[in-house]
């Protein structure tokens, strides 16, 4: 599928923009995890109804778009940048889905803004996920003692491999070109801003750290949660605890998937976005999937 890629100044900074689908076709924002990237969702946007606009773009520090000199690199930034994003796009209503990092902001976005959210979808994130799993002790672990730079590709793909060892060679593989950039004396670096994530990860200001709970009750959307089945971060017992919360929300789980559901079992994560977000569509009146 062709992708449309642009830039757009918000906030004193520059975001790099992708764009699949008719741009006439109802509007879907894709936002990706702590160290993600906008391509990341090429395999769903291709998978959705033709009937779709998906918008991604690569989060402050990220990919194609400006590092943030002050590092500030929390939740309340990140949904001001997606508020700045819909309002230049001009966005009146639209679906949203966010994985891990991505799907925090998601939720804050959508208790924050509930007429402007049709559908939400959330992948493998929610309320005590990201303080006290064993997931969020191994990112911590991962932002810690990732190394700044490689000596070569192969390097590159040697670690990769043991971080991500249950995805594909080919979703490694483009991890690596969408995170990585060539240095100037040989070998490589990542295009992310890793010592400024990492910090604010790793030691952040509690005033700043956003409690979900009260942003859940107040999604006034159909919410699905998609769980991966053998996740170390999102965990049964806190999917429980969101539809508890409101009982718009919806789950699902992925067999033998971590927490990147996409990456892990791109076909069934696929099937169950589009038939969430489908059902929407028809129900909207834009005509049958």
């Amino acid at each position: 599928m062709e992708r449309r890629d642009y830039t757009l100044a918000l906030s004193g900074l520059n975001f790099h923009v992708s764009e699949w689908g008719a741009e006439q076709g109802w509007p879907v924002v894709m936002l990706h995890g702590i160290r993600g990237y906008a391509e990341t969702f090429a395999g769903i946007a291709a998978a959705l109804h033709p009937g779709f606009r998906v918008i991604a773009f690569d989060q402050r520090g990220r990919g194609g778009s400006d590092w943030d000199p002050a590092h500030n690199y929390y939740a309340d930034a990140y949904v001001a940048d997606v508020e700045a994003i819909v309002q230049q796009l001009g966005l009146d209503r639209f679906d949203l889905l966010g994985h891990s990092m991505g799907g925090i902001n998601a939720i804050v976005y959508a208790a924050r803004h509930p007429g402007r959210v049709r559908r939400l979808v959330i992948e493998d994130a929610g309320p005590g996920a990201f303080e006290t799993s064993d997931g969020a002790t191994r990112i911590r672990k991962e932002l810690a003692t990732t190394p700044e730079r490689f000596e070569s590709w192969e390097a590159a793909g040697e670690f990769m491999r043991a971080l991500r060892p249950t995805v594909s060679e080919e979703a490694r593989q483009q991890r690596l070109h969408s995170m990585l950039k060539p240095l100037r004396e040989g070998g490589y670096t990542w295009r992310y801003d890793h010592a400024g994530i990492a910090a604010t990860r790793l030691n952040p200001d509690p005033a700043r750290v956003v409690d979900l709970e009260p942003c859940l009750s107040a999604i006034g959307c159909e919410t699905l949660v998609i769980r991966g089945g053998r996740s170390d971060y999102l965990q049964p017992s806190m999917v429980e605890r969101m539809q508890a919360l409101n009982p718009r929300i919806a789950s699902i789980e992925i067999p033998d998937a971590g927490h990147y559901v996409h990456d892990d079992q791109p076909a069934l994560f696929q099937q169950a976005v589009s038939d969430f977000l489908d059902r929407g569509l028809f129900h909207a009146g834009k005509g049958a999937p």
